[in-house]
């Protein structure tokens, strides 16, 4: 346990990382709800029905405190707009998996791959990982692009719930090296 410590908030020029709150659910279901999204990801059902998004984001503080997850909204600094989630789940030791997605509107603009270099490095810097893995769908590459530009390495194929991801690993002596690139 965390011993009450409060979901971080993470800052770089273009984005927050913040905490979600419940007011957040109904734009979380408008972006999870493109059909895209679902099939881009191996872990948002579609539809994305009403009272999914109140329901995952009741669980977040709690997933924190019992150091499971670490789940955090990504906000745009400019305009204030919710544009989609990063997260470390399945923590089992020092070890946890970056998930990201973005609302389709926001795709191609590197806000995945700023916000999970900022989400990286509190994983190692902060919380104490030694290894952080992820994975992406064959048919989603820009997620592949993400992982490669903070560092990842393509290890193997792994198959997860009937469905194949390609299985990306970067330990944290090798973040050490690699996070003053940006």
């Amino acid at each position: 346990m965390l011993g009450g410590k409060l979901l971080p908030t993470l800052e770089s020029t273009r984005i927050v990382l913040r905490p979600y709150k419940v007011s957040d659910s109904k734009n979380v279901q408008r972006l999870a709800s493109e059909k895209i999204i679902a099939e881009m990801t191996a872990n948002i059902p579609h539809p994305y029905v009403d009272g999914m998004a109140e329901e995952w984001i009741s669980k977040h503080e709690y997933w924190y405190q019992k150091r499971a997850a670490i789940v955090l909204a990504i906000q745009l600094v400019e305009t204030g707009e919710h544009i989609g989630t990063i997260s470390i789940t399945q923590i089992d030791g020092d070890s946890g998996n970056l998930g990201y997605w973005v609302g389709v509107p926001y795709w191609g603009k590197g806000y995945c791959s700023e916000a999970a270099y900022l989400l990286i490095n509190y994983g190692f810097t902060e919380y104490g990982l030694d290894l952080i893995y992820a994975r992406h769908l064959p048919e989603n590459p820009a997620s592949g692009k993400v992982m490669t530009k903070n560092g990842f390495v393509y290890k193997n194929d792994v198959l997860v719930g009937g469905r194949e991801l390609l299985h990306y690993e970067l330990p944290a002596y090798q973040w050490q090296k690699l996070k003053n690139l940006y």
